[in-house]
């Protein structure tokens, strides 16, 4: 007992925080949640966890946007051009090989290859880490991996709402059993039902209430697990989603049936995968393909990379090929004959309103009732690295964007400061 009175004394002279409140962060995304999508259906979790803490008007993404480049920007806080993983699908341009989305999770070198995502950071200060689900969860970085992760079999059901509420124990499990400080839990929905049926449909409405309740089984089981006072729960997605047109409404992009372009021109393309695509065309061929492609369909936008729109920040990257394709809203591009049919499709230029995800965020660190202007999602790494009181890597966000979300107050009471 003495010797207990006498460090709290020596705290308490030094000036040391005594019984600091502990911080820990569970970042979740729920794919292709679109900004607006609790504006048409009833979501009243949805609606508490704003009252009872931060809710952001909505957050741009960064492009490309799709699924694995921009789930890397949230555990990295850079954009696509500095950390590298520039599409769902690994390619390899000499071989001309392709590897699916969940094909590409398990090659390493794909999302090793410089920037360290915030669990090896995190493990890196002392810190524990899981990961569930997340895209990035199968890979190592640097040699290491987030302490505890389960990565999804081939072919699994993100639709299964069962399965849901067992994740969502597991990873409070984790937090409760084995301490973690961080955790990245990843829904596949509403993405899947978005591309199907499309954003404006029933089954996206329904699948919305899903998510919803799932929000109120997220908080119900940190509550029961004991983690309340030291849980902060942010909750995103990494895009949003978009009606395609076709069915002979519009005049669709194919471009083997643009004149002066031929694929023969070409030694590599990445096409067929929604509004967006990269071409490498063969030696002295560049000139040829770009200016038979430039000014070709009044809703394809063709760009050599390094003349991209700054805002995009998708050039300074060898792995971007010469020239990139995109879309207008509702457009996608085919090759040499139409191939894709979903209703719904997400890759476009993040400015569009329809690529937009939403923001919540609560625990003891966040404000209450609080509603906050759009920001960008590069911004909610350096946030959770404050939270967690860790020193983040290089990144493209800062903390400024966000920390008026923060509960100020002394640090030594263990809260947060503006600074």
């Amino acid at each position: 007992m003495k010797t207990r009175l006498c460090l709290l004394w020596a705290s308490f002279l030094l000036g040391a925080p005594v019984n600091k409140q502990r911080h820990r962060v569970l970042l979740i995304s729920f794919d292709g949640f679109r900004w607006d999508y609790d504006r048409d259906v009833d979501t009243p979790n949805l609606d508490k966890m704003a009252e009872d803490g931060v809710k952001a008007l909505y957050v741009t993404p960064p492009y490309i946007t799709i699924t694995s480049p921009t789930h890397f920007t949230l555990l990295s806080g850079r954009y696509v051009e500095n950390h590298g993983v520039i599409h769902n699908m690994w390619f390899n341009t000499t071989s001309l090989e392709k590897k699916s989305y969940y094909q590409s999770q398990f090659v390493n070198e794909w999302w090793d290859n410089g920037t360290l995502p915030i669990w090896i950071t995190a493990q890196r200060q002392g810190l524990k880490t899981g990961s569930l689900h997340f895209p990035g969860t199968a890979s190592s970085y640097q040699g290491e991996t987030a302490m505890v992760r389960e990565v999804e079999p081939a072919l699994y059901n993100y639709k299964n709402e069962l399965e849901w509420k067992n994740n969502t124990d597991k990873v409070m499990g984790w937090f409760r059993d084995q301490d973690l400080d961080f955790v990245s839990l990843y829904f596949g929905e509403p993405d899947g039902t978005g591309h199907r049926y499309g954003p404006d449909s029933p089954q996206r409405r329904e699948m919305v209430k899903q998510v919803d309740r799932t929000v109120g089984y997220i908080r119900e089981s940190a509550q029961r697990h004991g983690l309340d006072d030291s849980l902060n729960i942010i909750i995103t997605a990494d895009h949003g989603m978009t009606t395609v047109y076709r069915n002979g409404l519009v005049e669709e992009i194919i471009l083997s049936k643009i004149p002066g372009f031929s694929f023969s021109d070409l030694s590599f393309h990445l096409v067929d995968f929604g509004p967006s695509g990269m071409l490498l065309p063969k030696p002295g061929k560049l000139e040829k393909v770009y200016n038979a492609l430039k000014g070709s369909h009044p809703h394809l936008h063709v760009y050599k990379k390094e003349e991209l729109p700054e805002h995009l920040h998708f050039s300074k990257n060898d792995r971007i090929l010469p020239i990139i394709l995109w879309a207008d809203l509702g457009y996608v591009i085919n090759g040499y004959f139409p191939v894709q049919f979903n209703k719904g499709e997400h890759g476009f230029d993040n400015q569009e309103m329809d690529m937009k995800p939403f923001f919540r965020a609560v625990g003891p660190a966040f404000h209450k009732n609080l509603e906050v202007g759009p920001f960008e999602t590069v911004n909610i790494y350096p946030l959770m690295c404050h939270i967690l009181g860790i020193q983040p890597e290089v990144n493209d966000g800062h903390l400024n964007a966000t920390k008026h979300m923060l509960v100020t107050s002394s640090r030594a009471e263990g809260e947060f400061t503006s600074d």
